[in-house]
């Protein structure tokens, strides 16, 4: 059987960098999509930066799309590049939509036209779901997104799904739920406070300014969505997959394992401010793996209070502690 040859949107990021080593240590042939004239550095890669080859591709260009599929005819495609900090998807609504209506409509035009037996994974969010009136999600919830990048994610869902049922492709999507680890950015809020406790504890910083301490979000590592991402091209059935926990836990809850990791009480410390809350979003948000875990034999390797506990030590370790 020949090598897999895998190309990676987005490798540089949390996702892309945990699924690059995964298929590495399967043997794969990993590769990066970068930026035309990208000269960036990419520490999330270091663990596989000598079996990664990057090409050059602009996502906004369809035929710069097309070209890279052309010209290097891999067997699975994982698009996972987007701006997925949702609150910048206000500040820059029309390329946000229009990446996902651009980069996801050109691959799956590219495999039509190249090789229909080419693999696609397209990376969805549970914010397609908006405010949604049931609980837990499923892969039958009414998509409702209220963020352009929600918008923008759920258009990418339709079109995935349209090619798949309209040229029998082998096309997935994973609805992805909160999933985090030590390479998420520090403006998220699981990093933003797990950095925060590990700066207050050396007396680096004073205070954490945190909006609404009660929402409640479904979070999974990042390391364990990525592993059903493979798995959904490694399966027989294309489809839609949401990939979660099926529990919630709220911002007080990653605070105090946060803090109690590094021996603080986190209410000696953490200020609400209202100018970090969202009007524009749902409290609670749950998903339902069931049928990820049903077909596709997924499941989860770290549970909530081991990631958010690595998110510290990570940090901790950073900080030269």
């Amino acid at each position: 059987m020949s090598r897999t040859r895998a190309l990676i949107t987005g490798i540089g990021g949390q996702d892309g960098s945990y699924l690059a080593e995964l298929l590495v240590r399967d043997g794969a042939e990993v590769l990066g999509v970068e930026r035309p004239g990208g000269s960036a550095a990419y520490p999330n890669l270091v663990a596989v930066q000598n079996s990664v080859v990057l090409v050059e591709a602009d996502l906004c260009d369809a035929a710069s799309v097309v070209e890279i599929v052309e010209a290097h005819r891999p067997n699975m495609i994982f698009h996972l590049a987007a701006s997925s900090f949702v609150p910048d998807s206000w500040l820059h609504p029309t390329p946000t939509v229009e990446m996902a209506a651009t980069s996801t409509s050109a691959f799956l035009d590219a495999i039509v036209n190249i090789d229909r037996s080419i693999r696609f994974f397209q990376a969805a969010s549970a914010e397609v779901f908006g405010r949604p009136t049931e609980s837990p999600q499923s892969e039958a919830t009414p998509i409702a997104p209220i963020t352009p990048y929600g918008a923008g994610k759920a258009l990418s869902l339709f079109m995935t799904r349209i090619y798949r049922e309209r040229f029998d492709l082998h096309a997935s999507t994973g609805i992805l739920f909160n999933h985090e680890s030590p390479r998420r950015p520090v403006s998220f809020v699981t990093r933003k406070i797990t950095h925060a406790a590990v700066k207050i504890s050396q007396g680096r910083q004073t205070e954490l300014r945190l909006g609404n301490l009660d929402a409640e979000r479904d979070w999974t590592f990042a390391g364990d969505t990525v592993r059903g991402m493979a798995l959904m091209l490694e399966g027989d059935r294309p489809g839609d997959y949401v990939l979660a926990s099926g529990h919630t836990h709220s911002i007080r809850e990653v605070l105090d394992i946060a803090f109690g990791r590094v021996g603080l009480d986190w209410s000696d410390y953490v200020v609400v401010d209202e100018q970090f809350n969202r009007p524009n979003e749902a409290v609670s948000i749950c998903g339902d793996p069931s049928k990820a875990e049903r077909e596709l034999g997924w499941h989860r390797d770290v549970s909530f209070q081991q990631l958010i506990e690595m998110m510290v030590d990570a940090d901790l370790a950073a900080s030269g502690a």
